[in-house]
C-alpha cells in the first residue's frame, strides 16, 4: 500500500491529540489529586468509591448514635444512683421505725421524711436529658410521673401521668390508659452498625413495677402508701409490718435497681465497643477509599513529564511530516 503524505499528516494530528489528550488527563489527575473525575474514567472504581463513601458516611452517623446514647446512659445511671440513695434512707428509716422506744411522734417525722424522700425520688424519675424525659419510654415530651397528697393519709403519692397530668392507673382495662402506660413503657432503640439495634432506655415502669426473685409483684407506688399507712397506725400489728413485709419489699427494690443499673453499666461498655469497633472500621475504609480514589503524586509527576517529553518530540517531527507547501519552493 502506498503510503502518502497526507496519510502520514492524518496518523500524525490523531496520535498528537492523543498525547495532549494524554497530558490533559494528566494535568486533571495532579490538580485535583483523583484518580478519576468522572464516571466514564472508570466505572467499576466510581461504584466502589460512592459504595465506600456512603458506608464512611454511615459509620460516621453511626457513632453519633453511639455516643447521644453513652450521654444518654451516664444521664441514666447517675439518675440511677440518685433514685439507689433514696430508696436506701427510706431503709434505714424504716428500721430505725422499728425501734421499741419510738412513739407515734417519732415515726410521724418519720414519714413526713419519707414523704419528703418520694417526692425527691419522683422528681429524679422525671430526669429530663436533651429535650427528652429518660425514663418516660417513647412518652418521652411530657414527664411520666407527678406526686399528689393523699387525701386521706396526707401521704406524698407517686403517680403515672398522661401528657395533660391525669393519672394513669395500672390496673385500669381503658384502652387510651393502657396505650399510655405501654408508651411509657417502651424501650428506645439506637442503631449502632449496619443492620444492629440496640435497647438503651430504662422507664419508670421497670423501676415501679416488677417481679421479686420469689416471682411475687413488687408495686413501689402501692408500697409507699403501705409504709406510710403503716407507720401512722395505731395498730402495733401494722407497725410490724415495716420492718418485717415492707422493710423485704423495700430489699427487693434496692436489689432491682442494681440490677438495673448493672444492665446499664454492661449497655455503656458495649457502646464503648462499638463506638472502638466502628472508628477502626471508619479507619479501613478511608484507607481503601484513598487508595481507590486518590492518585500517587510520584508517579503522575513522572508520566506527566514523560508525556511532555512525547508531545515536544512531536513537535519537532511535524515539520517533516506535514505536507509541503508552495512557500517551501519560493
Amino acid at each position: 500500500m502506498r503510503i502518502t503524505n497526507k496519510m502520514m499528516a492524518n496518523n500524525y494530528l490523531r496520535d498528537m491529540g492523543n498525547n495532549l489528550n494524554n497530558m490533559q488527563n494528566l494535568n486533571n489527575q495532579l490538580s485535583s489529586g483523583k484518580e478519576i473525575r468522572r464516571p466514564s474514567d472508570n466505572p467499576y472504581k466510581v461504584a466502589r468509591s460512592m459504595q465506600l463513601n456512603t458506608d464512611i458516611n454511615s459509620n460516621k452517623q453511626y457513632n453519633e448514635n453511639i455516643k447521644d446514647t453513652t450521654n444518654w446512659l451516664d444521664t441514666t445511671d447517675e439518675s440511677l444512683s440518685q433514685v439507689t440513695n433514696v430508696i436506701q434512707r427510706v431503709r434505714e428509716l424504716m428500721v430505725s421505725s422499728g425501734n421499741a422506744a419510738y412513739g407515734s411522734a417519732e415515726r410521724g417525722a418519720i414519714s413526713n421524711e419519707i414523704n419528703e424522700r418520694i417526692s425527691e425520688m419522683t422528681q429524679i424519675l422525671n430526669s429530663n436529658f436533651d429535650g427528652k424525659y429518660i425514663f418516660g419510654g417513647t412518652k418521652s415530651s411530657s414527664k411520666p410521673l407527678d406526686v399528689s397528697k393523699n387525701a386521706i393519709t396526707g401521704a406524698n403519692d407517686i403517680k403515672l401521668i398522661d401528657k395533660n397530668g391525669a393519672e394513669l392507673a395500672l390496673n385500669s382495662t381503658d384502652t387510651n390508659v393502657q396505650f399510655q402506660l405501654g408508651m411509657i413503657g417502651t424501650k428506645l432503640k439506637t442503631e449502632i452498625s449496619h443492620g444492629v439495634e440496640m435497647e438503651y432506655s430504662v422507664n419508670a415502669l421497670d423501676i415501679l413495677k416488677f417481679k421479686n426473685v420469689d416471682g411475687n409483684e413488687v408495686n413501689v407506688i402501692n408500697l409507699f402508701k403501705d409504709i406510710n399507712k403503716n407507720l401512722k397506725s395505731t395498730d402495733t400489728v401494722e407497725n410490724d409490718k415495716i420492718i418485717n413485709k415492707n422493710l423485704s419489699d423495700i430489699d427487693s427494690v434496692v436489689s432491682n435497681l442494681l440490677k438495673i443499673r448493672a444492665e446499664v453499666g454492661a449497655k455503656q461498655n458495649r457502646m464503648e465497643s462499638a463506638e472502638t469497633k466502628n472508628e477502626d472500621e471508619n479507619y479501613n475504609m478511608t484507607d481503601i477509599l484513598s487508595k481507590t480514589e486518590d492518585i500517587d503524586f510520584t508517579n503522575k509527576t513522572i508520566e506527566f513529564s514523560m508525556a511532555q517529553t512525547v508531545y515536544q518530540a512531536s513537535l519537532q517531527v511535524s515539520s517533516k511530516v506535514l505536507p509541503k507547501t508552495l512557500l517551501d519552493y519560493l
